[in-house]
């Protein structure tokens, strides 16, 4: 039985919808499973309407709701501030989170700019010397197959580097008449299938390949142009919903495709889509070294495919990797050989990591600097994109 002296760490939570309800999953787990060296306790959730986010709190847990998130921030009872609102507002929340006092785990895109990821980067430092951390939600390399992939890497299992392919496709706004959601807006969004999706195979092709891209050559486009304006609640990512009569412009790319170059000479190529028909939500990644290759799809969560190019011709080929043992990544805290985790699982370890980094004083990984970077990257590709896929270059 826990003691009375042991530690908490009060989380409030800023959102409720799909993210809020994935990070409430996290935060609400996280203890039952791992030791950890405090135990988090859901303190408080805030969202504007007060009636939904009353209902949130009591359906995930969370102690008390709020509408007003500078109320949140003072509480007491809050010492980590997780941010999942749309990205318009990760900015201002978590600048003013950090200023505080506060730990803050932000979820990705780290912001809608450069501009604003640096102001957050700045705030983040001055935070870190008064003791406090600062985490971006890339929640992708949480999955124990990612981190067991980057493990494989580090140990040199494909060699020397060479290519890099990622996608990441969806299909939930194939219909012209879905209505015009926030993450349809510019204002509200930043950017549309580049930031949703393309920030998360930016960060994984560079956190797989242990470097950063230094640039880019990029198009996007707008196949729908026009929606019709939200009558009622949109839930979620579905492929319908409620549109009025009213229409109004759409503002963000719906499909990005780009290649880019590693440092190192390794080159990369990169496809974002919410116009794949029949893609739910597929990610798929591939590394190709001189000694072999390895691969990921997020449909087959617990697995990666690897090539040993060391290996006869004969007798190579891939091969499945089933990752789901007590040494890979995670799992240790899990069910035994052979039982499979799921997407929810990704958030439950990135809790555990946010509260070691707190617990530790270490910083954590991605860090709002990778963030940052992440952003810069996404700026490029929009800047190439403008300008007819001009070859960009990545500020290092």
């Amino acid at each position: 039985m826990e003691s009375p002296e042991a530690k908490t760490l009060g989380v409030g939570m800023v959102g409720y919808a799909f993210m809020g309800a994935a990070h409430s999953q996290g935060w609400r787990t996280v203890g039952r499973v791992f030791d950890l060296p405090a135990r988090p306790v859901m303190s408080a959730v805030c969202g504007r309407d007060a009636e939904a986010v009353r209902a949130a709190a009591d359906r995930h847990g969370w102690a008390a709701a709020e509408t007003d998130w500078r109320s949140m921030i003072a509480r007491d009872d809050v010492q980590l501030v997780d941010v999942c609102t749309p990205g318009d507002s990760h900015a201002e929340i978590a600048i003013a989170a950090l200023e505080a006092g506060k730990h803050v785990l932000c979820e990705k895109p780290l912001a809608n700019s450069v501009t604003e990821a640096q102001a957050m980067v700045e705030a983040a430092r001055r935070a870190r010397e008064r003791g406090q951390v600062a985490m971006v939600g890339f929640n992708y390399r949480r999955a124990p197959a990612i981190a067991y992939a980057r493990r494989m890497v580090e140990r040199g299992r494909l060699g020397v580097l060479r290519h890099v392919r990622v996608t990441y496709l969806q299909d939930w706004i194939v219909d012209p008449e879905f209505p015009l959601v926030w993450r349809l807006r510019r204002e509200y969004a930043g950017s549309g299938a580049l930031g949703d999706l393309g920030s998360h195979i930016v960060d994984l092709a560079q956190y797989l390949a242990g470097e950063r891209l230094i640039g880019v050559s990029a198009l996007t486009e707008t196949f729908i142009r026009e929606r019709p304006l939200p009558a009622g609640a949109v839930a979620g990512l579905g492929g319908s919903g409620a549109g009025g009569a009213a229409r109004g412009p759409v503002t963000v790319d719906d499909a990005a495709l780009f290649t880019g170059r590693f440092g190192s000479g390794a080159v990369a190529s990169f496809e974002a889509s919410r116009f794949a028909a029949g893609r739910k939500n597929s990610l798929r990644i591939e590394l190709n070294g001189d000694h072999g290759s390895l691969a990921f799809d997020l449909e087959r969560l617990n697995e990666l495919s690897f090539h040993d190019h060391t290996e006869p011709a004969a007798d190579s080929g891939f091969r499945r990797i089933l990752v789901t043992e007590p040494e890979h990544p995670y799992l240790d805290a899990w069910w035994p050989p052979g039982h499979a985790l799921g997407y929810e699982h990704t958030f439950v370890h990135q809790a555990r990591d946010m509260v070691l980094a707190v617990a530790e004083g270490t910083g954590p990984e991605p860090s709002f600097e990778d963030g940052l970077q992440v952003q810069q990257v996404l700026a490029a590709v929009e800047e190439s994109a403008e300008k007819n896929c001009v070859y960009t270059p990545v500020p290092v």
